[in-house]
């Protein structure tokens, strides 16, 4: 019989799951918060189950023996050394939509305080004043919402502003029209939204993409009056700047429940009339906590009695025999979509899969899983194998599979084809004998790339001078190269070069070789390798 320890405060209902399904379980509460007592009895137990006091580090798995799968109840986990447990062979899954309706129910707890002033009138009205003629507020009926971000948590908000008879415009570059028209909002682009909103919600993770989407600039495109709400997370808007702005009366309010800097002890926004600001509420209900719970022990008791996995962030849903077989395809294939993720700044309408060969005979579910979760990963940095098909087709993006006989030199590859309402971009690669994966193609050119953690990606009009203006502007500004593949198709055509770096590039250095005008393109990648 599988032995779990629950370290942190589960629901005895969850705790009933384990013993229901035929697992052993010690439900120690306070466990997690005893680094030293944890590490001498976590060599008993196949399975963890925590949620944010029980730190997993290197350190305390040195000493789990026998620990197979780690179970966080909630999204985060930050408290997780992921890699470490990688390395040990412990599966860490969380679950990533426990707290979905709870966080939308909060941005419109947030939305309507705002609009009505109402923490302020309560503290008013505890005072045994009566300022009735002081909180005049507004009615959201009829008023016009902008959503930044219509995945999981935006789509639950766009359907209860709709139940309001709000007006909803969204924007999600991720976001298809047949998409948006089914959640029954108009897509527009970010500068729309900002100019058109009187009310404007974020629901987008944070990334290099996101952060400060609300920044000093977009902040003065909004509408004179607009009422600002963000559950999501810290980092997405520029609070110095809504803070000068509420204070100018451009901003008529606005509500956070999160911040850059937390816990937030001070913030430009505190003592600001017409803010209204909770210390990250979002997933604090009864019911989302409870949610979470019973959906932990549910997978963990599925992993270790049947085999499983479900919401697992560090390892595919394969089976052990396909896993020594599939590992290094798995990877290319996370590669390649991750290329596809990073190139496209436009809505995706489909991606399209070929498999050619060997690859073909394999789990096709889990490579199409591995493909989608690296082209969601450039918008949200902790979708995994599991959740980036749900999240895929929330957004409306269609998936198409096709395989074939071997037909190249190649015993096998994989090629994975964008489409967007503008373009279509494709790349390609496979598996060399060493088991490392390569690209072997891009935009049609064929290339022999290694892929590494910094890359660089140009296109250019094959003239001369190209080259020489690359090497010499990345080495004026001591960027190093490890590595330099170029491609063409046809002398005077476009020609592509792929870059492998030391280090991350700087955006001063991509603006560096922009500015040459050399390039047609000139966009920076970053790979898990």
């Amino acid at each position: 019989m599988p032995k779990v320890l629950v370290s942190d405060k589960l629901s005895e209902t969850a705790v009933q799951i384990f013993r229901d399904r035929g697992v052993e379980v010690d439900y120690l509460p306070d466990l997690g918060k005893d680094k030293e007592k944890l590490a001498e009895v976590i060599g008993q137990y196949d399975g963890l189950a925590i949620r944010s006091a029980t730190k997993v580090t290197a350190k305390l798995l040195e000493h789990a023996t026998n620990l197979k799968v780690i179970g966080r109840a909630g999204i985060g986990v930050d408290n997780v050394d992921i890699p470490a447990a990688s390395k040990k062979g412990v599966i860490v899954m969380n679950t990533p939509f426990g707290n979905s309706v709870t966080t939308a129910e909060h941005a419109i707890a947030l939305m309507f305080a705002v609009a009505r002033q109402l923490p302020e009138a309560s503290v008013s009205t505890h005072e045994g004043k009566w300022e009735k003629n002081r909180f005049m507020g507004v009615e959201v009926f009829n008023k016009t919402l902008g959503i930044i971000g219509a995945g999981n948590i935006g789509s639950i908000v766009i359907d209860r502003a709709l139940g309001l008879k709000m007006k909803v415009l969204a924007y999600d570059p991720f976001l298809s029209e047949e998409r948006a028209k089914e959640l029954g909002v108009k897509k527009v682009e970010l500068d729309e939204l900002l100019a058109k909103a009187d009310f404007i919600t974020l629901h987008v993770p944070l990334t290099e993409k996101t952060r400060n989407i609300l920044s000093r600039e977009n902040l003065a495109k909004t509408k004179k009056g607009v009422r600002i709400v963000n559950a999501a997370r810290g980092g997405l808007i520029d609070e110095e700047a809504l803070a000068e702005l509420l204070k100018s009366g451009h901003v008529a309010g606005a509500a956070l429940d999160v911040f850059a800097t937390e816990p937030a002890t001070e913030s430009p926004l505190f003592g600001l009339p017409n803010v209204v600001v909770t210390p990250h509420l979002g997933a604090s209900t009864t019911e989302a906590q409870e949610n979470v719970a019973l959906q932990v022990a549910e997978q963990m008791s599925d992993y270790l009695l049947t085999g499983a996995v479900q919401n697992a962030l560090n390892m595919p849903s394969v089976t052990a025999e396909e896993a020594a077989t599939m590992g290094p395809w798995l990877k290319l294939a996370g590669h390649l979509g991750t290329f596809i993720g990073q190139m496209t700044d436009e809505p995706i309408k489909a991606i399209n899969v070929l498999y050619d060969g060997s690859v073909a005979e394999m789990n096709l579910k889990a490579l199409n899983a591995a493909v989608i979760a690296g082209v969601m990963k450039a918008t949200n940095p902790d979708v995994n194998m599991v959740s980036a098909p749900v999240m895929a087709a929330e957004r409306g993006v269609q998936l198409q599979t096709t395989t074939q006989a071997k037909t190249g030199v190649f015993d096998g590859y994989i090629k994975v084809t964008m489409v967007t309402d503008k373009r279509e971009r494709s790349i390609a690669g496979t598996v060399f004998s060493d088991g490392k994966p390569r690209f072997i193609q891009i935009r049609g050119i064929n290339v022999d790339a290694e892929i590494g953690a910094h890359m660089l990606y140009t296109r250019n009009k094959d003239v001369p001078g190209v080259i020489g203006a690359l090497g010499m502007t990345l080495g004026d500004l001591g960027v190093n190269i490890a590595n330099f593949t170029l491609g063409r198709t046809h002398a005077g055509d476009d020609a592509i070069a792929i870059l492998y770096l030391d280090e991350a590039m700087a955006p001063e250095t991509v603006e560096a070789l922009r500015a040459t005008g050399k390039f047609l393109q000139v966009r920076p990648l970053q790979f898990e390798v």
